[in-house]
């Protein structure tokens, strides 16, 4: 279910795109998230850092993209996002020695540091290679194509690369006595 409250913004700004404009699915994309957020706060829930960052880049990308009537910035915003989540993960990593998956995951699973510093190379790499294929779809492909790929593209890669992390993972599980 939090899967799709998550996607939540995403798909409304896709259905937006669809029955009218880039800027109209932009305005639809600002409100969601906004209104996601303030549902999380008004129930008393916790609204994850991930949610905060997104909802601060969509509000700044998306504004620009309203105020000056240049999808530009819209397009970016996935990018940024990726880039500031694979930064995040690195930077916690390298500079803090810090591995910021470990933290929000540890206390669901336990692996060996060795398996911990991997996930945050994957994911950061995953990230920073989601950031530069957006741009490439952006600016090579129209507009119906990056937003069919924002929402298809961008979940089905990241599917593929949950199931492969889980493959990854599997190795670490503990096994049942036959």
């Amino acid at each position: 279910m939090k899967f799709l409250f998550d996607l939540f913004p995403v798909l409304l700004f896709f259905v937006a795109f669809k029955l009218s404009d880039i800027f109209v699915a932009t305005a639809v994309a600002v409100a969601a998230t906004v209104l996601q957020v303030g549902y999380l706060l008004a129930r008393g829930r916790k609204v994850d850092p991930a949610l905060w960052v997104s909802l601060a880049v969509v509000v700044v990308f998306g504004g620009a993209t309203l105020l000056l009537h240049d999808r530009t910035f819209i397009k970016w915003k996935p990018t940024i996002l990726y880039w500031v989540f694979a930064g995040a993960l690195l930077g916690g990593q390298m500079l803090f020695r810090r591995n910021l998956l470990r933290s929000f995951l540890g206390h669901q699973m336990e692996l060996p540091d060795s398996a911990w510093a991997a996930l945050v190379w994957a994911w950061s790499g995953f990230f920073a290679v989601m950031g530069a294929l957006n741009l490439v779809i952006a600016y090579n492909f129209s507009d119906d194509t990056w937003v069919n790929f924002k929402l298809f593209g961008g979940i089905g890669l990241m599917l593929l690369f949950v199931l492969g992390q889980g493959v990854f993972l599997a190795k670490y599980l503990p096994q049942k006595d036959s």
